[in-house]
């Protein structure tokens, strides 16, 4: 699996681009609800692989 920020830099290349593709307002709002979304899926799912990490890490300590 790719790096954390690999995956938040793929989402931005992303929405720069849906950006700059974006003739209205419309537009722009859908693609930052897009974003917001992405970055939301992927920080729920890095904050969960953190707390298995830190979980264990727990684990062999005490």
């Amino acid at each position: 699996m790719a790096s954390y920020s690999a995956q938040v830099n793929v989402i931005h290349k992303k929405f720069q681009n849906a950006v700059k593709r974006a003739k209205t307002k419309q537009t722009l709002n859908k693609a930052y609800s897009v974003h917001k979304k992405d970055h939301e899926r992927l920080l729920k799912s890095h904050l969960r692989e953190e707390t298995v990490m830190i979980n264990k890490a727990k684990k062999k300590l005490g």
